[in-house]
């Protein structure tokens, strides 16, 4: 066989869970187990097998260092600065993931540690997984802005006030009452569920995404 001046990086994939609990943005971090970066926060993910995809080994390595499955994975961006891993040339697929809620998870495999935290108040973080949560922050603020994205992080039934402080958490910004209304209502991507809220005071309406307005794409931005 021919040699080659090529170089094959090695490959690896990290998934970015991002979830809303107790009216802050939160993502899901390990605590690295193992040089390098001993002790370090990361994003979870670990390399790719020979004979797997690159999705499956991302849900292969979610499950084996948080326990953390079944959840619905977007391809986010490829990260490939060649010193961006100290063992060698490596190159990263990362994921995004949004759930409705914080799920349950576990430590395993190699970290030592798994948890929420803000991401507004992170710890340092090892390889360049500060420069990756940033981008997957920025991508969903985009999502919530132009697509229906939104839906992932809520639950099933929601009321507009709900909505708009779960926009307001993402975005990282106050939004006007009136206008976010106006907009939601002009976006077509809600509708009724009949149902209201249970309070004393008055009750408020509940509000779910339209089936089909989920992965509909607004050629408008909509906020703020």
């Amino acid at each position: 066989m021919a040699q080659t001046r090529y170089h094959y990086p090695a490959t690896s994939v990290d998934v970015v869970i991002f979830t809303l609990r107790a009216d802050d943005l939160q993502v899901l971090l390990v605590r690295r187990k193992h040089a390098p970066f001993e002790g370090r926060w990361a994003i979870p993910g670990g390399f790719v097998e020979a004979d797997e995809s690159l999705e499956a080994a991302a849900r292969r390595e979610l499950k084996e260092e948080t326990g953390v499955r079944d959840v619905y994975l977007e391809q986010l961006y490829t990260f490939g600065d060649p010193k961006r891993d100290p063992r060698g040339r490596v190159v990263t697929v990362a994921y995004l993931a949004l759930v409705s809620a914080p799920l349950a998870v576990q430590a395993g495999d190699d970290a030592s540690d798994a948890r929420w935290w803000s991401v507004y108040k992170l710890p340092s973080l090892a390889f360049d997984h500060a420069k990756i949560l940033q981008y997957a922050l920025q991508r969903l603020r985009y999502k919530l802005e132009y697509t229906a994205a939104g839906f992932q992080l809520l639950p099933p039934s929601f009321t507009l006030t709900e909505i708009q402080k779960a926009y307001e958490i993402v975005l990282g910004e106050p939004l006007d009452k009136r206008n976010f209304r106006r907009r939601i209502a002009e976006a077509d991507i809600l509708e009724e569920t009949g149902a209201s809220t249970l309070s004393r005071g008055r009750p408020a309406k509940l509000y779910r995404f339209r089936d089909d307005a989920v992965a509909e794409v607004k050629t408008r931005r909509l906020f703020p």
